[in-house]
């Protein structure tokens, strides 16, 4: 991740509760059933302390074996009971809680289609996978743990307090004596630990997007000898991260060794209080023993609760991150009339954030049903115009429309995409062909299916062992090149977009596989309004007009023959590729 990037946004804490409580609305009726059950399991708790004491009293007083069945019979049913609902209270919660989860999980994966491309490339896609991995199982630990202990753990020690008190208010008082250590610790804690895991989660994201970026463009860092460069970006945000979790871990540290602090005081205290009331006759020594327990009982979900309020703040922090692209506007959209999509590109001038302009004041026109060739050196902005078609990135100034409406203000029409874009690099989904066919047209039928990959004639779909119900991918048939292709073009014949972009399709394929693909090409092509950054020279010339740009302008436009017969660049692009063609040599247009 470059110093440019802007990571995604982050929702307030006004923002964050007000979805939450939301997206639990309808699971009210849980949340109080789970609500008793954590009720029930602090009563029951009640019972361990005060039968213990009563125990007490009798070995005290000489009586019989017999007096400590009944006692010891409620303590072990008290003890299920327990157990019981201690187990079914935090199963409910869940049952309520990950509903609501995966449904803002969705809503995030959702709204990032959404967002605008340049703004998803700008922030770094290890932003945007933290989010939906990283955060989400910090918020799903925390709903399904964390949060029902908090509740469960508050209750127990609003009980207890209560029960200590009824056995003497003099041991409950005494008892107070670690309140101010703790109260104190909480002062020092929470305003150091709620930005720290805040900055934790950051990292987190910058670490995972500097290991993409490498991971991504392995082949081009080793072929660039930029090896150690980059292991050393990954180590340098890698160690960011890990100073991070260090001095949260050392904050812990020291949280709890104070809370230990605390936990001594109150029991000395009891304990000495204890000494002096029983020597004056004023309680027995079970009414101490087990006004200890209580303590003692007492703090050990408090420990719980202080400490979760850890893991609390850890998965508030990835809840605002996760709500802040939950929660982003919808940007405002318009149809388009796919029966006359002329394409516009008008004085369309275009930089990345290092300030470095690519493209300069570009106008290109491509009319209705037609096909435009873009040809260039490499680097001279073809790309880009592909993107800016597809609405990948926005133009810095100038305008691009499809029919009357700008690229980005486009919305499906009766779930057909305006536009759809194929690169070369094409990625085989894990799963049965026909459902990485249906990414194109989730709902399209099995004869469909087979009918798109005719149009672009991948008749090998006939030869594989369960035809369009084989597993490809990584874990199943291996497609190859022009296969993978061929089921990309096949996609987009069935998603039918009113506008097609082709960059450099079939750029990845030998020359044989080449031939192929640009035949598939121009039958799932065929009848659409279509933008080819043309790879090999063929590709230009079956195109109904050819734009020659050059370091990001347009320095030719006209149809093949034209271009040919006016001796200008791109006729000399086309001579060199036909004397090579001779020596069966592959020319493409980067020279």
């Amino acid at each position: 991740m470059t110093a440019t990037n802007v990571l995604l946004p982050t929702a307030g804490r006004t923002d964050t509760v007000r979805a939450l409580r939301t997206r639990l609305r309808d699971r009210r009726a849980l949340l109080g059933g789970a609500a008793v059950l954590f009720v029930g399991q602090a009563l029951a708790g009640l019972a361990g302390p005060a039968v213990l004491g009563h125990i007490v009293d009798l070995v005290v007083d000489g009586r019989a074996a017999t007096a400590i069945t009944a006692p010891a019979l409620l303590l072990a049913c008290a003890a299920v009971v327990q157990g019981v609902f201690a187990g079914a209270g935090p199963a409910v919660a869940a049952h309520a809680a990950e509903p609501a989860l995966a449904g803002l999980r969705e809503d995030v994966v959702d709204r990032a289609f959404g967002v605008p491309l340049g703004d998803i490339e700008r922030a770094g896609t290890g932003d945007l996978v933290s989010r939906v991995d990283g955060d989400v199982a910090a918020v799903s630990r925390a709903l399904k743990e964390a949060f029902p202990e908090v509740l469960a753990a508050g209750l127990t020690i609003g009980l207890t307090v209560v029960g200590l008190a009824v056995l003497d208010w003099r041991l409950a008082l005494a008892g107070l004596c670690a309140a101010p250590i703790q109260l104190h610790t909480l002062r020092w804690y929470l305003p150091r630990s709620n930005p720290l895991y805040g900055a934790e989660r950051v990292a987190a994201g910058e670490r995972g997007q500097q290991l993409i970026e490498t991971l991504d463009g392995a082949q081009t860092v080793r072929s660039l000898g930029l090896g150690a460069r980059h292991a050393e970006l990954v180590s340098e945000r890698s160690r960011g991260a890990v100073r991070l979790v260090v001095a949260a871990t050392r904050l812990r540290t020291r949280f709890f060794a104070r809370l230990n602090l605390a936990e001594v005081t109150g029991l000395t205290a009891i304990l000495l209080t204890g000494f002096f009331l029983v020597r004056d006759d004023r309680v027995s020594i079970g009414a101490v023993t087990a006004a200890a327990l209580y303590f003692q009982r007492l703090f050990d979900p408090l420990n719980t609760l202080l400490y979760l309020l850890d893991e609390a703040q850890a998965a508030v922090a990835a809840l605002a991150r996760l709500v802040g692209v939950a929660g982003l506007p919808p940007a405002p959209v318009a149809t388009v009339d796919a029966a006359g999509a002329d394409v516009r590109l008008a004085s369309v001038t275009f930089g990345y954030d290092s300030g470095h302009e690519v493209l300069h004041d570009i106008d290109l026109h491509i009319a209705h049903g037609s096909t435009v060739a873009v040809v260039g050196a490499s680097g001279a902005g073809k790309t880009t115009i592909a993107k800016l078609v597809a609405g990948i990135h926005t133009a810095g100034a100038g305008q691009v429309t499809i029919g009357d409406v700008a690229v980005d203000q486009l919305a499906h029409v009766d779930g057909r995409r305006p536009v759809v874009l194929v690169t070369q690099e094409v990625h085989v989904y894990a799963g049965t062909l026909a459902d990485d066919l249906r990414l194109g047209a989730p709902g399209a039928r099995d004869d469909q299916l087979l009918d798109a990959l005719s149009v672009v004639g991948a008749d090998w779909v006939h030869t594989l062992p369960d035809g369009i119900a084989t597993t490809v991918g990584d874990v199943g048939h291996a497609l190859t090149t022009t296969q993978a292709q061929q089921l990309a073009l096949a996609r987009l014949v069935l998603a039918d977009p009113a506008v097609a972009v082709l960059d450099e399709a079939t750029a990845e394929a030998g020359s044989a596989g080449a031939r192929t693909l640009e035949a598939s090409a121009r039958a799932a092509l065929r009848g659409r309004t279509a933008l080819v950054v043309a790879h090999r020279l063929t590709q230009a010339a079956a195109a109904d007009h050819v734009v020659l740009v050059d370091a990001g302008r347009v320095v030719e436009v006209g149809t093949h023959d034209e271009l040919v017969a006016a001796g200008g660049s791109y006729a000399d692009l086309w001579h060199a590729w036909s004397a090579e063609r001779g020596a069966n040599s592959p020319v493409t247009t980067d020279r």
